[in-house]
């Protein structure tokens, strides 16, 4: 896109702004660009910016439901209208505790508990009594949210529960911090009473079981990032941060049992932290976490992976790198300040709400903003489109530091975008407007 273009594009986004703000749409922060992707709505959920990011429907109206770094509880966004989306209802957490993980199915919502590190600018402090684990929460009525029932981990001052997977029906998929083990693994909960969850099963790379006198493994970070996605075998898809893609059998919960194994990257930090899968292709999309700034870990990566035998994954491809713009003050990215690298796709394919897998991928790269990806060709993935936020006009976590952040999407089933900036910013609504195949 021609600087003339998006120049005019920003000029026409501020004018429907103009009609939208007498009803309480926020305004971005400037100094966006995008190509091939508009602008639609924004929000700042009354100054709790979201981290990760779920989806309902109530009749006629349509809701993002968002967890938050700096403060405890969860957001109802209508976003019916996408370009006014207005704050329906804000859920109180427990106290002191840190609700940044959501997922959704058969009306619960399934929301992380979490130990409240690097939360001393919220008012939150580890020091001080919080819940780690999960609650589950009727949102059927996403306006009248009940509380089902808790589960909380049996690690006395543990992390909780991170990024977990609900997809409906009797069991969560826990990427839990458990006694006796170094990082988080692997916990089927069983919530067929959702007053009184139980733990069905776990499982856990060998050398994590410190407890039970297992050796450690001397990959860096062998933690569970969480559970992606269970197929039509009862195959669960784990992101496996250094210990890479795993697949799990679980048709017996009680006994899981390894199917593959399979690392992209040697020696990479986190080298696998979302799995997406392409279902019509047998196909899915792995990516990394950048973890550091400027650049200092090894090589990040997206890669498709041909699963049509998941006991022997083959990866296909790469996805490009991002490329700054030609009149950027930066020639990379590695360059601009804060972390470059993928961190996350639309991933909730279990969401009847959400877009299923096509053609198009969608992928945060940190301070690169969103790509969108052309993978027709699944040996010749394209980039066809991005959007770049503007900085952050306000530090609500001074470790996040100064710099653009943008960390989960996913698309919904009418084709609008919803990106997060984490602790910096608020929620954006986009739409791709480029070519499709």
């Amino acid at each position: 896109m021609s600087l003339l273009h998006s120049w005019c594009r920003r000029i026409a986004f501020a004018a429907a702004f103009v009609a939208a703000s007498a009803s309480g749409a926020d305004k971005p922060p400037p100094g966006w660009s995008a190509s091939n992707v508009e602008l639609v709505g924004y929000t700042m959920m009354n100054g709790h910016p979201a981290f990760k990011i779920t989806m309902t429907r109530a009749g006629d109206r349509w809701y993002i439901i968002g967890g938050h770094y700096n403060v405890p509880g969860w957001s109802v966004i209508d976003v019916t209208d996408p370009r006014n989306p207005r704050m329906a209802k804000f859920i109180p957490g427990p106290p002191n505790t840190s609700t940044n993980q959501v997922d959704f199915a058969d009306g619960i919502l399934v929301a992380s508990l979490v130990r409240p590190n690097n939360r001393l600018d919220a008012g939150m402090d580890p020091k001080n009594p919080f819940q780690a684990g999960v609650m589950l929460i009727d949102m059927k009525d996403p306006l009248n949210p009940k509380e089902l029932g808790r589960w909380l981990t049996d690690k006395p001052n543990g992390r909780g529960t991170h990024r977990n997977l609900y997809q409906g029906g009797r069991y969560v998929h826990l990427a839990a911090d458990m006694q006796g083990y170094s990082g988080d693994i692997y916990v089927i909960l069983d919530i067929s009473n959702p007053a009184k969850p139980v733990e069905a099963g776990r499982w856990w790379v060998p050398g994590q079981n410190f407890g039970a006198g297992e050796t450690p493994q001397k990959d860096p970070i062998v933690n569970l990032h969480n559970p992606n996605f269970v197929d039509a075998n009862n195959h669960v898809y784990l992101s496996y941060g250094d210990a890479g893609m795993v697949v799990l059998d679980i048709n017996d919960p009680s006994k899981p049992k390894l199917v593959s194994r399979t690392k992209f990257e040697p020696r990479h930090r986190f080298d696998v932290h979302t799995v997406t899968p392409f279902y019509k292709r047998k196909l899915v999309i792995a990516n990394s976490e950048s973890v550091t700034y400027k650049c200092e870990g090894p090589l990040d990566h997206v890669t498709i992976v041909d699963v049509a035998n998941p006991a022997n994954p083959v990866s296909l491809s790469r996805f490009p790198v991002p490329i700054p713009p030609a009149d950027a003050p930066y020639t990379s990215f590695c360059d601009k300040g804060g972390r470059f690298g993928p961190h996350n796709q639309n991933q909730l394919q279990h969401n009847p709400h959400v877009e299923k897998q096509g053609n198009l991928a969608y992928v945060t790269w940190f301070n690169a903003g969103l790509r969108v990806y052309d993978i027709s060709n699944v040996r010749l993935p394209r980039e066809v489109g991005h959007f770049m936020a503007g900085a952050p006009e306000k530090q609500y976590l001074s470790y996040y530091g100064p710099y653009v952040r943008m960390e989960d999407v996913f698309v919904d089933a009418r084709g609008y975008i919803y990106l997060t900036g984490g602790a910096q910013q608020g929620l954006y609504i986009l739409r791709y407007t480029g070519p499709r195949k």
